[in-house]
């Protein structure tokens, strides 16, 4: 036998042998990333309760939310729907008008976050309602979809908004995660005609873009670590991330839609050059870009607030 064929069948058995070790080595690390980031594993986890304490950003964002909830008390009507198979929970605040905004918070927030963006909302003449997305809060679920079965939860509140409380015109205002609900929910074949456009935060163009960058902001190790957790949330919950993502379905959005981009320069996971494209390829005819100097993800309105506001105010203004 040829001593080049014999040398080079080695090096693959080598190679082979090193990817499979790489993998018998690398997969409870992703299975631990996977259950930890995108699994609910008790009822506890991603409760009401502040997500991030020790981050006094977050913490103010918590509290000022929480004054403008006990504010509105008299407002305030518990809501409850039933969809595929799940309980979901929400707090309606009634200001006696004839439209509404539903709120979606980022990953691990539940319906109490959301009250910290209400304010522009009721200024702007919306009665606001907060949800426990499915896996957060008072709401069942397991497995977080990355905002693609979220989608249709999303459409359900919608429809009992419209026919329970007679709202004849519902947006959506969705921070990161939210944001891609909604996209899905927009670009839904069935999406109703009352529903009317979204307002995004942070908006990722894909979920494996931006959980690479969060590990890598984790420090964790991104190959084949990354793939291996799309692929856990393809095997436990038959989301495909990799053509089921924002990029692709806000090309699809009703084109009478209204959309309002709001993104931060500093942000380090829906980065700017990324939201760019993301606003580009918006199908919608009526879309706005908005960005803002300071604030990190998820954080602009804390670090902006009068600007952050008049924004979302003069949107609906036009």
């Amino acid at each position: 036998m040829d001593l080049g064929f014999i040398i080079l069948i080695i090096a693959l058995g080598l190679v082979l042998g090193g990817v499979i070790f790489m993998l018998i080595y690398t997969l409870p690390i992703s299975k631990r990333v996977y259950f930890t980031q995108l699994v609910r594993t008790d009822k506890e986890k991603w409760g009401r309760v502040c997500s991030a304490p020790e981050n006094q950003e977050q913490q103010a964002m918590w509290d000022a939310g929480i004054v403008w909830a006990d504010k509105h008390q008299d407002k305030k009507q518990d809501v409850h729907i039933e969809n595929d198979g799940f309980n979901l929970y929400g707090e309606y605040y009634d200001f006696h008008k004839d439209r509404c905004v539903i709120i979606l918070p980022g990953r691990c927030e539940s319906l109490v976050y959301s009250y910290f963006f209400a304010p522009p909302y009721e200024q702007a003449g919306f009665n606001v309602l907060v949800v426990d997305t499915r896996c957060h809060g008072k709401s069942d679920g397991k497995y977080n979809t990355i905002g693609v079965k979220e989608s249709g939860d999303v459409l359900a509140w919608a429809e009992y908004m419209n026919t329970s409380f007679n709202q004849k015109e519902i947006y959506f205002h969705g921070i990161c995660i939210g944001t891609a609900s909604a996209i899905f929910a927009l670009s839904d074949k069935g999406c109703p005609y009352y529903v009317k456009g979204l307002v995004t935060e942070g908006c990722f163009v894909s979920f494996r873009e931006t959980f690479k960058r969060h590990m890598m902001a984790d420090k964790r190790p991104l190959f084949p670590v990354l793939d291996l957790v799309m692929l856990h949330i393809n095997h436990h919950t038959k989301t495909n991330v990799y053509t089921q993502k924002p990029i692709r379905a806000i090309k699809q959005i009703k084109k009478d839609a209204r959309v309002l981009f709001l993104y931060g320069e500093k942000d380090i996971f829906s980065i700017p050059k990324k939201s760019q494209q993301l606003f580009n390829a918006c199908a919608a005819a009526d879309k706005k870009l908005v960005w803002f100097k300071k604030g990190g993800h998820s954080h602009l309105r804390i670090n902006n607030t009068d600007s952050y506001d008049n924004a979302i105010i003069d949107f609906f203004k036009e």
